[in-house]
């Protein structure tokens, strides 16, 4: 390679000038900034100028405002209008009163200004002494969502056989807080009622995974993971019954479990019986029988039982398959929500033959303005009682808890 060849050269000092014109020399470019700089300037100050020396659409269009609002007719609403200018005027004749209850501590007022605010006053009620105002809470009926699966406090009482119902220090009782809400309507109202929960543990998982809401469920006293099984279905917005065993007319060979309460055994035993029962679960609103066709159509018998319940405040439900049954006569003696159910759909475990049961229980209701079914929790009678209670919405018929069908009047 020979030497001074392009190799040989440092780096960029080969580098070819640009063209000595004067839009390619530095000072050439030079030259032209300032006419550039002159002439965007310029433009600039012409532009701002039109803009400032122009009458403003938006001034105009504001200024106008007060005169376009008189000259336009009002139209009518419920908010009195006010002229523009006028900010924050108090319209009069636009203090409203708002309806309280009888024993709110407070007078709530609104006034409409004439921005268009609405401003809330409260103020202090007067009471007859200064003492501090004490508020009821009324015959409130079921719990709230968020810890329907626990028991109220106040409605429980200690016992030898564990916790049981009973009223509170203000009166309120078990089947009132654990009702499941309704309308308050006067359509045709119907409950359904599905026992046996407890005895088999994929059978009630079943039922509670597939039963609508507004079903009631009746927990077995000799079922397994009661508790448990209780709280989920309270979670689910169920309201709850209790299952307990009675005697039969062919006891022993028919025997609804243990604990069963049969004539034989005399009231204490058979209260001790109740109260085993009783305190397998809670927030249940009331007690509904399992078998018992020899024990309920006793007087001597029934008595002592619905008693016990009348002292506890829960209610009572005959499942109606007893023609025998002195259980309304007494409960409406001594005080205790009671109802009978009109309808078993299950007797027979077919599905069509369910459906058409239920059918009938809806034109009890119809015709009757209520209506209680009842049913076991068998896979089938679960499958059509969910199916067909979906289509009974849309036939204007409401499924209520079964404690919204019981005579809740006292006579103790």
């Amino acid at each position: 390679m020979e030497p001074g060849s392009e190799l040989d050269k440092p780096l960029g000092q080969n580098r070819r000038r640009t063209g000595s014109g004067a839009g390619s020399s530095p000072s050439g470019r030079s030259k032209w900034h300032p006419w550039l700089l002159a002439i965007t300037s310029l433009v600039i100050i012409v532009a701002a100028g039109l803009v400032a020396f122009q009458p403003s659409g938006l001034r105009q269009q504001s200024a106008a405002l007060p005169s376009q609002t008189v000259s336009e007719p009002q139209v009518a609403t419920s908010k009195p209008s006010a002229a523009a200018g006028v900010a924050n005027e108090t319209i009069p004749d636009t203090v409203a009163e708002i309806r309280q209850p009888a024993n709110s501590g407070a007078n709530f007022q609104r006034t409409l200004t004439g921005s268009g605010q609405v401003v809330t006053t409260i103020s202090p009620r007067d009471r007859d002494n200064d003492g501090p105002l004490v508020l009821s809470g009324g015959d409130t009926i079921g719990q709230e969502a968020r810890i329907a699966h626990l028991p109220v406090p106040e409605l429980l009482e200690n016992s030898e056989f564990g916790r049981l119902p009973a009223r509170g220090a203000d009166g309120k009782r078990p089947v009132d807080a654990y009702a499941r809400p309704w309308s308050g309507s006067r359509g045709a109202r119907l409950a359904i009622v599905v026992g046996g929960l407890g005895l088999s543990q994929t059978g009630t998982q079943y039922a509670l995974q597939t039963l609508p809401e507004e079903i009631t469920l009746a927990f077995a006293a000799s079922g397994n993971s009661l508790q448990r099984w209780l709280q989920e279905a309270r979670r689910n917005g169920h309201e709850v019954l209790l299952q307990v065993p009675f005697e039969p007319f062919d006891f022993p060979t028919n025997n609804p479990g243990p604990h069963t309460l049969v004539v034989a055994d005399g009231e204490k035993q058979n209260l001790a019986d109740l109260h085993w029962a009783m305190a397998r679960i809670t927030n249940y609103t009331g007690i509904m029988n399992f078998m018992g066709g020899r024990f309920l159509s006793d007087p001597a018998a029934t008595e002592p039982i619905m008693r016990d319940l009348a002292k506890r405040g829960v209610l009572f439900l005959d499942d109606g398959t007893s023609a025998q049954t002195v259980t309304g006569a007494i409960a409406s003696a001594v005080g205790v929500p009671h109802v009978t159910a009109d309808v078993v759909v299950d007797a027979s475990v077919k599905r069509g033959d369910i459906l058409k049961k239920l059918d009938e229980s809806e034109r009890i209701a119809r015709l009757e303005g209520t209506a209680i079914a009842t049913a076991s929790a068998f896979e089938a009678s679960v499958d059509a009682i969910a199916s067909w209670a979906n289509e009974a919405r849309t036939r204007g018929i409401e499924i209520v808890g079964v404690s919204a069908l019981a005579d809740r009047e006292e006579n103790n």
